[in-house]
């Protein structure tokens, strides 16, 4: 597990049964050359403790919020931003809790609170607790902030009863943990583009023609693009959506501005046009307001077809062109004839008219077509999940 080495993770081990196997995870990872520092609840020291712990990973054991020895060598904040990753094992159905409502009473809640790295759950309880709805709600909300669970596995339970709630095994976990980052390593290598939000087509110098698009499924897309370690771009039109800065963001009105963008920050890997585009522009823009009056007649032009340039451009065409098609009906028939005339290779259709997955929605529900006329179907979800679920799509295309 070669992607593990030099990498600095920090364990934070909860109070359950399975925290005694946290100690093989930590000797697997020492074994691939990590660097290891841990954080123990207060409940986790009945299962472990930390000298334990400490005669493994060879690191500092953390356990109290207000250390003053601690706060003197580094506090929680600095712990925080220390790791390249962190580990909760095993995360029992409180500590799932209490991260879901953003709770910060205990040092482990207040790190994982200030991070802004990668975030993994290893959950194991029992198998009630497991599949009780308060349970499943609090999953869905961090998988909504990217968390990434692993697990647990259907087995036999320290209480004896059988079912679905037993913590993955520790060879497993780094398993998926060296998984995850071979696929940011490799990927640090990629780029990635990115069309979002609507255009702006001027009739006079303060009224337009546009799209009703909030870009909030573009932004989400840039966002896991990024997180999966892709160089991302993203060229968006007028919205109040905020980015953060690991992204490179081009704002444009227009267009005509959009396509001169993508044009300058070509070639890229990836390519994902999820951009509401004006189709047509206004043939004579008036340089002064008009003035009320009666009727108006407005020529309209044909726009430039931004998607169609840069999936047929021979030197430039990215490896994988993803289209959008926001449909009102006919969606399988739509989505199917911009595939084959756009020359992508993946539509992803979504009906606009159900005003629960539409435009200004934070959720949706898309079909994604295939050049290989392979359909797959994404069910409602909060778009940051359905953009994870196609990025990950993207994952398996390009590696």
């Amino acid at each position: 597990m070669k992607n593990l080495k030099g990498k600095k993770i920090l364990l934070i081990i909860c109070g359950g049964i399975a925290a005694y196997k946290s100690l093989e995870t930590i000797r697997i990872l020492k074994k691939n050359g990590c660097e290891i520092k841990t954080i123990l609840t207060k409940s986790s020291k009945e299962f472990v403790t930390p000298l334990s712990i400490t005669s493994l990973s060879k690191g500092k054991v953390y356990d109290d919020l207000f250390s003053i020895e601690n706060e003197s060598e580094m506090d929680h904040i600095a712990l925080s931003r220390w790791a390249d990753l962190i580990l909760v094992e095993p995360a029992t159905a409180n500590t799932i809790s209490k991260l879901a409502k953003g709770s910060s009473e205990d040092l482990a809640s207040t790190v994982i609170l200030a991070s802004n790295k990668p975030i993994f759950l290893a959950p194991a309880m029992n198998v009630r607790m497991w599949e009780h709805p308060s349970t499943k709600e609090n999953l869905d909300i961090l998988k909504n902030y990217s968390y990434k669970i692993i697990g647990p596995e259907i087995g036999e339970m320290a209480c004896g009863e059988y079912g679905e709630g037993k913590m993955t095994e520790p060879v497993d976990i780094v398993k998926r943990i060296n998984d995850y980052l071979f696929i940011i390593n490799k990927n640090n290598k990629l780029k990635a583009l990115v069309t979002a939000g609507p255009t702006k087509e001027y009739i006079d110098p303060i009224r337009f023609i546009t799209n009703k698009s909030s870009g909030k499924q573009g932004y989400e897309l840039a966002k896991s693009l990024s997180r999966n370690g892709y160089q991302t771009t993203l060229i968006s039109g007028p919205t109040n959506l905020k980015i953060h800065d690991e992204i490179k963001l081009i704002k444009v009105e227009t267009t005509e501005q959009m396509f001169k963008e993508t044009q300058k920050n070509l070639p890229v890997d990836v390519a994902i046009f999820s951009a509401a585009v004006a189709d047509f522009k206004v043939v004579k823009k008036y340089d002064v307001k008009i003035k009320k009056r009666d009727e108006l007649n407005i020529k309209l032009e044909k726009n430039v077809d931004i998607l169609s340039y840069v999936s047929n451009h021979n030197s430039k065409r990215p490896k994988l062109v993803i289209g959008f098609a926001a449909e009102t009906n006919n969606l399988e028939d739509n989505a199917i004839e911009k595939l084959k005339n756009k020359n992508c290779d993946m539509i992803i259709a979504n009906d606009v008219s159900n005003k629960s997955i539409g435009f200004d929605s934070d959720f949706n529900e898309v079909t994604i077509f295939y050049k290989n006329n392979k359909q797959e179907k994404l069910f409602a979800k909060n778009k940051s999940l359905i953009s994870d679920e196609i990025v990950e799509k993207v994952n398996n295309q390009l590696n």
